[in-house]
């Protein structure tokens, strides 16, 4: 299958002081279009520095990422910008939707960068909040919605542009377990439909609703397996 994400020998060092502190030590790995994969590791395994790295917000010290076709390991900032809001979809644990929007329109803020006309950009907002099921309450603002409903709108936001790429950093870490389920169930859906979701995640439950888990040690992938592998 046609990868999404390749990465070989990524690294990614931090100077303090006169020192280099190694992070990410040669990550190598491809990521197929239309995968679910998640990512796990202990506190300072590299898998933050990592997600950084696969959202395009920092760049790594060695290596490449080629990133649907494009190299961007070597890029300047404002063209990682422009990849950013072209092919990567962000879902974050803190939901970040401006509180005097309403869901639709802050479901359509990434296309008022895209140059987008008002009328397209509320109809792909709202063709988004129908793939997580929340159409009909397009027009409450966020302090109107619960707490699932909230991250349902920052989902839809996150694929109002149609990205290559859906990134959910701990998407569930704010919610309680039933909202957790729904929204990953919601996770599930959007994979089947198409897209390729990199979830970043310490929990094991979370983490078992991907085909694959890979986790890193050390700033290097200790294992990487798919599904049937690891859940019995």
């Amino acid at each position: 299958m046609e990868a999404v994400i390749s990465l070989r020998n990524i690294q990614k060092a931090y100077i303090m002081g006169k020192h280099a502190i190694p992070v990410l030590k040669g990550i190598s790995l491809d990521i197929s279009r239309n995968e679910y994969v998640a990512l796990m590791g202990p506190s300072g395994s590299g898998k933050s520095t990592l997600m950084n790295i696969l959202g395009c917000l920092d760049s790594p010290t060695g290596g490449s990422y080629i990133l649907n076709g494009q190299d961007v390991s070597k890029m300047a900032d404002d063209a990682l910008a422009d990849v950013r809001n072209n092919e990567i979809g962000f879902v974050f644990q803190q939901f970040n939707l401006l509180p005097r929007l309403s869901a639709v329109e802050n479901v359509a803020l990434p296309l008022i960068y895209a140059g987008i006309s008002k009328k397209e950009r509320i109809e792909r907002a709202m063709e988004a909040l129908n793939k997580v099921g929340l159409a009909e309450r397009s027009h409450h603002k966020s302090n109107e919605l619960s707490g699932g409903q909230i991250q349902r709108v920052a989902i839809a936001r996150a694929l109002v542009n149609n990205p290559s790429l859906l990134l959910a950093d701990e998407p569930t870490g704010n919610l309680d377990t039933k909202t957790s389920i729904e929204v990953m169930e919601i996770f599930g859906k959007i994979q089947e439909a198409g897209n390729t979701v990199v979830l970043v995640t310490h929990e094991e439950d979370i983490a078992a609703y991907a085909k694959r888990v890979v986790r890193l040690r050390d700033g290097l992938v200790e294992t990487d397996k798919t599904k049937e592998a690891v859940i019995v």
